[in-house]
C-alpha cells in the first residue's frame, strides 16, 4: 500500500487552513457588520441560529454534510464491499423522510419561532417532555454523532498516512481533529459552522467521486460489474434470509422509524432548518438535501461493491480486513495529490458532523437547561454557557471515543443505539402533530418506557453471545415504535385532555391539511420539488430491483467462475456459521495458544509476545481457524457449480470478463 507523499501532505495542511479561516473570518465580518450597524450585543438567536437568515441551498448543503461524517463514508464503503448495494437503502430512503420533513414539520417548526426542538415539544405537550428530549439530544450527540465519527475518523486518517491504530496512537489523532473543528464552533455558532460545511460538501463529492471513477475505469465498466458480481449484489431491497441481514421488509418497517427521528426530530439535524430565512427556504433545504441524499449510493456504497469486482476479476489485491476498504482503494488507485485530497475529504466528513454536533449541544445546554431554571439570562451569557458546554462535549467525546472499539463493529454501535432510542420519540411527534387528543400524561408515559425499553434490548442485543438474541434491529425498532404509538393513544383516552387552544394550533387538522399549503412560486414550490425528487428515488428502485430466479441462473451459467468467487465470499461474509465450526475453531485455537504460552518464560507468560497479548493471540488464531473452514465450505460450494476455487486461475482470461 502507498503512503501520503509531500505533496499530498500539503495539499491536506492547506484543506484545514482553509476552512478554519473561512469559520473565523464569517464571524470577524459579522461582528464588524454588526458593529457598524451600531449594535453592542448578539441578535436574538445570531449565535446559535445564524440569525434566521439561511438560505435554502445553505441548508440543503450544511443537512447533508452534518449528516455524512468519516464514518458514514467508510462503513459504507465497507458494506459495498462486503453485502453490495443492500445499504444503500439508509441513503436513496432518505429522501421520504426528508420529503416528510418539509411538508409535515417544517411549518410547525417555523411558524412556532422555536430555537430548538425540545422547545417544540413543550408548546406541543409539557416542560417535561422538553427535558427528556433535551437529555437524549445531548445524548446522542455526544454518543452517536461525535463518539463513534472521532474514532472511526482517527482509525482511518491513522491507516492512511501509515500509522498504527491502536488507541494510544489515535487519541493524538482524535484531539487534533476535534479541537481544530472546536475552535470555530465555540468562536463563531452556527453560521461559521454552516458556512464551512458548504465547502466541506463540495470537497467531499468531488473526492469521493474521484474514487469511483478510479475504480469504475479500472474495472471497465458496468457490465463487468454486473458479470463479476452478479444481480443479487446489485439490488437494493433483498429476499428474506439474505446474507446480508437486511431483507425488504425490515426496511420498510424500521426505516421510517429511524428515519423520522433522525431528520426530522434530532436537533443536531433539524437545527439548520430552525435557522431558515422563512417557511419556504426551510421546506426547500430540506428537498435540496433529498436530491443530494441520492449520490451517497453511487459514491459511497458503490465503491466498495467495485473493490470487489476488481478483486475478484484479479486486478486489485484483496484488501487486509473489511474496515480498510476505502483506505485500500485511496491508497492504491488514486496518485500522488489526489490522495491527499481524498484526506482533506475524509477530514471535511468528520469536522462537518462533530461541528453540528458541537453547536446542537451548546444550543441545547443553554437555551434548553441553563435558561429553565435562570429565564432572565441575558443572550450574551447563554452564548458564553453554550461555549462552555461546547468545550465539555469536546472532552467527553474524547474520552468516549476509544470506548467504540469495544463494539462488534462501528456500524453496529450507531445501528443499536439509533434504532432503540428513536422509537418512542418518534412515536411521540408523529402522534403529537396529527393527532389533537394526544397528551402530556401519554406523551411522558411513551418517552420513558420507550427509553427503558429501548435500553433493555440494546444490552440484549449487545451481549447477544451471552442472550442468544437474534432479531433483526430493523424490524425490532418498528415493533417498539407501534408499541409507543398504542402507549399514546391508551394513555391519552384514558387520562383528562390537558390540551389548550395554544398547542392544539401545533396539530393538523387533517394529514392531507399540509398539502393545502400555497408554495413558493417557480422552483422553490415545495409540491413541485417533492414530486420531483420522489419519482427520481422511486426510479432508482426500480432501476436496481430485486433479481428474479431466472436472472441469477442465467449469471451463474454465463459466469461459472466469478459465481464461484462470490459464492465463497458470501459465505465468507455470512453471520450463518454452524455451531460446531465455531466450537472446532475456538477449541484448536485455545490450544494453539496453551501451547504458545508453555514456551514462553513463566514470568513472562502474560505479558505481550511478538506485539500480541495472549487474548489477542487466541483472537487470531480463532479468526485463522474460521477463515480456513469458510474456504473448505467456500471450494464445497465452487464445487457444485461444477468449478472449483482452488483450480481458478489467479487472474481471468480475457475471454471471460
Amino acid at each position: 500500500m502507498h503512503h501520503l507523499s509531500t505533496l499530498d501532505y500539503v495539499i491536506l495542511v492547506a484543506y484545514v487552513a482553509m476552512v478554519v479561516s473561512v469559520g473565523l473570518g464569517a464571524v470577524w465580518l459579522q461582528k464588524r457588520k454588526r458593529i457598524k450597524a451600531g449594535e453592542t450585543t448578539l441578535g436574538e438567536g445570531a449565535y446559535f441560529l445564524a440569525a434566521r437568515k439561511l438560505p435554502w441551498p445553505i441548508i440543503g448543503l450544511s443537512l447533508f454534510s452534518t449528516n455524512i461524517s468519516t464514518v458514514h463514508i467508510v462503513s459504507l464503503c465497507e458494506q459495498g464491499y462486503k453485502t453490495g448495494l443492500a445499504y444503500a437503502n439508509f441513503e436513496v430512503a432518505a429522501v421520504f423522510t426528508l420529503v416528510i420533513l418539509a411538508v409535515f414539520f417544517v411549518p410547525f417548526y417555523i411558524r412556532a419561532n422555536v430555537t430548538t426542538l425540545p422547545d417544540f415539544l413543550e408548546k406541543r405537550y409539557s416542560r417535561g417532555c422538553r427535558d427528556f428530549l433535551a437529555m437524549v439530544s445531548i445524548i446522542s450527540a455526544v454518543f452517536i454523532h461525535i463518539g463513534t465519527s472521532l474514532y472511526a475518523g482517527a482509525v482511518v486518517i491513522n491507516a492512511m498516512m501509515g500509522y498504527p491504530t491502536d488507541t494510544s496512537h489515535l487519541m493524538p489523532t482524535i484531539i487534533m481533529i476535534i479541537v481544530a473543528t472546536g475552535i470555530y464552533v465555540v468562536v463563531g455558532g452556527l453560521l461559521s459552522v454552516t458556512l464551512t460545511d458548504s465547502i466541506q460538501t463540495t470537497t467531499l463529492l468531488i473526492g469521493s467521486a474521484i474514487v469511483t471513477y478510479f475504480a469504475y475505469s479500472k474495472l471497465g465498466g458496468w457490465s463487468e460489474l454486473s458479470d463479476a458480481v452478479g444481480p443479487n449484489m446489485t439490488a437494493l431491497l433483498r429476499s428474506d434470509g439474505d446474507f446480508s441481514g437486511l431483507p425488504w421488509y425490515s426496511v420498510l418497517v424500521g426505516y421510517p422509524v429511524i428515519g423520522i427521528w433522525y431528520w426530522c426530530t434530532d436537533q443536531t439535524i433539524v437545527q439548520r432548518v430552525l435557522g431558515a430565512k422563512n417557511e419556504d427556504h426551510g421546506k426547500a433545504g430540506a428537498l435540496f438535501a433529498g436530491f443530494l441524499k441520492l449520490f451517497p449510493m453511487f459514491i459511497f456504497v458503490l465503491p466498495g461493491l467495485l473493490c470487489l469486482a476488481l478483486v475478484v476479476t484479479g486486478k486489485l489485491a484483496a484488501p487486509p480486513d473489511t474496515k480498510s476498504v476505502y483506505a485500500h482503494l485511496v491508497m492504491n488507485l488514486m496518485p500522488s495529490g489526489f490522495r491527499g485530497l481524498i484526506v482533506a475529504a475524509l477530514l471535511a466528513a468528520l469536522m462537518g458532523t462533530i461541528a453540528g454536533a458541537l453547536n446542537s449541544i451548546s444550543t441545547l445546554f443553554a437555551y434548553d437547561l441553563y435558561k429553565r431554571f435562570r429565564p432572565d439570562t441575558g443572550e450574551k451569557k447563554l452564548v458564553f454557557l453554550g461555549r462552555a458546554a461546547t468545550v465539555v462535549g469536546i472532552v467527553a467525546a474524547i474520552a468516549w471515543s476509544p470506548f467504540i472499539g469495544k463494539f462488534p463493529s462501528i456500524y453496529e454501535a450507531i445501528a443499536s443505539m439509533i434504532c432503540y432510542i428513536a422509537p418512542p420519540i418518534t412515536a411521540t411527534f408523529v402522534a403529537g402533530i396529527l393527532w389533537k387528543r394526544a397528551n402530556h400524561r401519554a406523551a411522558l408515559t411513551t418517552l420513558w418506557s420507550g427509553f427503558a425499553m429501548g435500553l433493555i434490548v440494546f444490552f440484549l442485543d449487545f451481549f447477544k453471545k451471552q442472550t442468544g438474541w437474534h432479531y433483526n434491529f430493523m424490524v425490532v425498532s418498528g415493533v417498539m415504535c407501534l408499541i409507543g404509538i398504542l402507549t399514546m393513544v391508551i394513555v391519552s383516552l384514558l387520562t383528562e385532555d390537558s390540551n389548550t387552544d395554544e398547542n392544539r394550533k401545533l396539530v393538523w387538522d387533517n394529514p392531507l391539511t399540509p398539502f393545502k399549503i400555497p408554495g413558493a412560486p417557480g422552483l422553490m414550490n415545495y409540491k413541485l420539488l417533492s414530486v420531483i425528487v420522489l419519482l427520481v428515488a422511486c426510479g432508482i428502485y426500480y432501476a436496481f430491483r430485486m433479481p428474479t430466479k431466472g436472472e441469477m441462473d442465467d449469471w451463474k451459467k454465463n459466469n461459472p467462475e466469478y459465481a464461484a468467487k462470490i459464492q465463497a465470499h458470501i459465505d465468507a461474509q455470512s453471520n450463518k456459521k454452524k455451531p460446531a465450526e465455531k466450537a472446532k475453531a475456538k477449541d484448536s485455537a485455545e490450544t494453539a495458544a496453551k501451547r504458545a504460552e508453555k514456551t514462553a518464560a513463566p514470568d513472562t507468560a502474560e505479558k505481550k509476545r511478538g506485539g500480541m497479548t495472549r487474548d489477542e493471540a487466541i483472537d487470531r488464531a480463532i479468526d485463522a481457524n474460521l477463515r480456513r473452514v469458510m474456504e473448505r465450505s467456500s471450494a464445497e460450494a465452487a464445487g457444485k457449480i461444477g468449478n472449483p476455487i482452488k483450480k481458478l486461475p489467479e487472474k481471468p482470461e480475457e475471454d471471460s470478463q
